[in-house]
């Protein structure tokens, strides 16, 4: 069987110490995203269970399969939950949503509950976008940015790299920190274009200026989508010229939250160390559309 080096494993979970018959509202948010997807069910304002898998091909089936394993063998059934919200880039394929949610308000949300009220600014990197959300002091997003351009620098970049170079997703981030001093990143500008230099890093020796290891390739790509992400960073205000100025308390969601050579990095840019929460930040959007619902 072929590794699939690209995938973070799959989670799931449901809770055996709360009682859902019990519950007064049941509310679930499901996440749909390009390359994975997340559902979260919430009992009165507790999260009760919740599932992280790889979406696939077929967008229902992952929408059907990951509420399924967020309610586990509980006995809960969809006709249980009062409401349900639907978010991501396939949320229109969850055919039992209630609802609809944009995915910035349900990051916002959903990062509030994973890093507690003193989070400020939301950092969502996807697996095709990064939105850059600034959060009043109470539940409401107070302005937002997200990237332009293609899809350089997000989240099926790195996989796309991991899967060609045959490195587990959740090393390569280690591994690109363990390098003396960062070299230059690759294209900022454009996914196909950092792919190709990224694999020429990896060519003829004698065809280099200098020789690289494997690390400060992997070092040199994963600078590449930091500096692209902090591009979407600098555009909330306020801003000091000629620099990026951001409130301290920085909370990272979506599936590149989990990569320290990417948060790290943005981290040393910033000046800031970012907040840690007691559940994944791949689950966020999938809580704030529950938490919304």
């Amino acid at each position: 069987m072929t590794q699939d080096y690209w995938k973070w494993p799959e989670t799931s979970f449901t809770s055996g110490e709360i009682d859902w018959k019990k519950a007064g509202k049941i509310t679930a948010g499901v996440d749909v995203g390009s390359t994975s997807t997340q559902a979260a069910v919430m009992c009165d304002g507790a999260l009760f269970g919740y599932a992280s898998i790889h979406t696939g091909a077929d967008f229902k089936k992952a929408a059907d399969d990951a509420i399924g394993k967020a309610m586990g063998s509980s006995g809960m059934g969809v006709k249980d939950i009062g409401a349900i919200a639907a978010t991501g880039w396939g949320g229109f394929n969850a055919a039992y949503a209630t609802s609809t949610m944009d995915e910035v308000s349900c990051h916002a949300r959903g990062g509030r509950f994973i890093y507690g009220p003193s989070v400020h600014t939301i950092v969502d990197l996807g697996g095709q976008t990064v939105a850059a959300i600034r959060l009043y002091d109470w539940d409401r997003v107070w302005d937002f940015f997200m990237n332009d351009k293609c899809a350089t620098g997000m989240g099926r970049n790195v996989e796309t790299l991991c899967d060609l170079l045959q490195v587990p997703i959740e090393e390569i981030g280690a591994l690109s920190l363990d390098v003396p001093v960062d070299p230059e990143p690759v294209s900022t500008t454009c996914y196909a274009f950092a792919q190709t230099e990224t694999m020429g890093l990896l060519g003829r020796p004698e065809y280099r200026a200098e020789p690289m290891t494997i690390n400060q390739v992997y070092a040199s790509h994963l600078f590449a989508i930091a500096t692209r992400a902090l591009g979407t960073i600098g555009k909330l205000q306020p801003l000091d010229v000629g620099d990026i100025t951001v409130y301290k308390e920085l909370g990272f969601t979506g599936g590149l939250a989990k990569n320290p050579g990417v948060t790290k990095r943005i981290e040393k840019d910033l000046n800031v160390t970012a907040l840690t929460g007691e559940y994944d930040p791949i689950l966020a959007g999938a809580i704030g559309a529950a938490l919304l619902a």
